[in-house]
């Protein structure tokens, strides 16, 4: 099973409930989690993992022959990024920051004056703690294209996996409702959307949901520091109630928790009794249950 954590707003706990959630899963079944927010992967410091570097990640770029070029621009105008800078009676100049690798240009090119190379635009880490199998994406610093880094890291886990055979896959999204996003969410079989009790965090939290719910995903969600703000907690509930979304979970806000992340240790592992005790109980074993098992809600 694949499970998805998203949220649309960053900053909400995301990456704090899916490395508790995968931690509380490891102790009962084999688990993978995929670290996708290639451009800010941390799951690896929350859960104290010192990764090992499994591949590179490359992208098609064209690469201009002007001996061949008749500075037609047909590349230019197939390109939808501005990526080729094209003038009348001049060559075409390349802007490779700004190419995302579609290649459009090369089919446009009716001269076989381009051609595909690949550059490095991330990087796939492996490594292990807590019993949970982790497979975390980085994009290079300067690059773009980290959906397509995200695509990688997803299709790199399901090969991880096929040594592994893991009955729980926990995918780490990257806020927001782009690229890197859908690349995260596609394929899943469930998605849990983290929000907090803010206005910003319930409009994102929206989007999000309804993204999950234009590609037939089923979908919950857990309120993180909900005793910060209860009564909007409350319209975080009738939110839910009305698009028949279940709120699998509330966190409360701790400073242990905060504590723990800084010792590089998950959130489950707090030790302070109740309400904490029943938070983690939420949001890990009923989930494993309902989840795994598929009872009903």
């Amino acid at each position: 099973m694949k499970i998805a954590i998203t949220g649309g707003k960053g900053g909400v706990g995301k990456s704090m409930v899916a490395t508790s959630l995968a931690v509380e899963f490891a102790k009962k079944t084999k688990t993978i989690l995929v670290d996708a927010d290639a451009e800010c992967p941390n799951d690896h410091l929350l859960l104290s993992i010192k990764r090992k570097k499994y591949t590179t990640v490359y992208q098609s770029i064209p690469k201009f022959d002007y001996s061949k070029c008749t500075k037609c621009g047909k590349c230019a105008l197939a390109c939808k990024r501005d990526a080729i800078v094209w003038v009348k009676g001049k060559y075409p100049a390349f802007v490779k920051d700004a190419c995302i690798g579609c290649m459009a240009c090369l089919s446009a090119c009716p001269y076989g004056a381009i051609t595909e190379i690949k550059k490095e635009i991330g990087t796939i880490y492996t490594g292990k703690n807590y019993g949970v199998n982790l497979v975390s994406s980085e994009l290079k610093l300067g690059e773009l294209a980290s959906g397509e880094v995200v695509a990688e890291v997803r299709k790199y886990s399901d090969k991880i996996n096929k040594n592994i055979k893991a009955d729980i896959m926990v995918i780490d999204s990257s806020p927001g409702i782009g690229c890197p996003v859908i690349a995260s969410l596609v394929g899943t079989d469930y998605i849990i959307g983290v929000t907090e009790p803010t206005p910003s965090a319930l409009f994102d939290l929206k989007r999000v949901l309804y993204l999950a719910e234009h590609f037939g995903i089923k979908r919950g969600g857990v309120i993180n520091k909900f005793d910060l703000e209860k009564s909007f907690c409350s319209e975080i509930e009738r939110f839910a109630k009305m698009n028949k979304i279940p709120i699998l979970g509330r966190i409360p806000y701790r400073k242990d928790f905060v504590k723990l992340m800084i010792r590089m240790r998950p959130a489950s592992m707090s030790k302070l009794r109740s309400p904490v005790k029943k938070a983690r109980f939420l949001m890990g074993f009923t989930l494993l249950n309902n989840l795994l098992y598929k009872l009903p809600y």
